[in-house]
């Protein structure tokens, strides 16, 4: 379900191509952003700004220079060739929706990262972003070799805290103003999921068995047990 290029160590796993199927049936891409995607990027986050400001970072002491898109394209890729990120575009059917972004990469006795993401409204409910995270999560853990996962959710988000529910994440609890978000100090709940959870198992096998009993919109409430 998913496959990673350029073999297993970190110095030469930079770029990569994930592939995989939703549970539905569509064939997503997660790649690196090029310099080429700039109009059709910002085209995305204009459509969709009403939708993303409310869970976009912000900057807490904001700069008054400006960034090209260029200068952002090879921050990523330095980040990513250095082995602290990696940051990818989400495509489907040849269209970018979204992105999925691991950041925070440590080793030494933690061998952890956090992972954020955001996609289109128009793809929302389409099991896109649990599909992107559960392909990023096991290329972290696998290629990687990383231990832990981490992802923080503001309370409000329902649509995001679905995509932990359905990828059986712990809910490590509250974090008091934590991330700068939409112009202000926000809450954020913790989740995580490590090797031990797993058991063995993929993040996408994983999201194939708890989508099974109904493929219900990953914005629903779960079904009772």
């Amino acid at each position: 379900m998913f496959k990673w290029l350029r073999g297993t160590e970190v110095h030469q796993t930079w770029p990569i191509r994930l592939h995989g199927l939703t549970p539905l049936g569509d064939p997503i891409v997660l790649r690196p952003l090029r310099v080429v995607d700039e109009r059709e990027f910002f085209a995305v986050r204009r459509t969709n700004v009403e939708w993303l400001a409310p869970w976009d970072a912000t900057a807490p002491r904001p700069s008054s220079a400006s960034r090209r898109f260029a200068d952002m394209v090879a921050a990523q890729e330095e980040e990513a060739r250095a082995g602290v990120s990696v940051p990818l575009a989400i495509e489907l059917d040849g269209a970018l929706v979204g992105q999925v972004n691991v950041s925070n990469i440590a080793r030494g006795s933690l061998w952890s990262c956090v992972v954020g993401y955001w996609v289109t409204e128009q793809v929302a409910g389409r099991w896109i972003t649990p599909t992107a995270v559960a392909l990023v999560g096991d290329y972290c853990l696998a290629a990687l070799g990383l231990h832990r996962i981490e992802i923080n959710i503001r309370p409000e988000n329902t649509a995001s805290l679905a995509v932990v529910r359905k990828l059986g994440f712990r809910d490590e609890g509250m974090r008091r103003k934590y991330l700068h978000i939409d112009g202000d100090w926000r809450d954020h709940r913790s989740f995580a999921l490590t090797t031990e959870d797993l058991a063995g198992q993929t993040l996408m096998t994983r999201l194939t068995q708890l989508s099974q009993p109904s493929l219900w919109r990953h914005t629903d409430p779960a079904p009772r047990a």
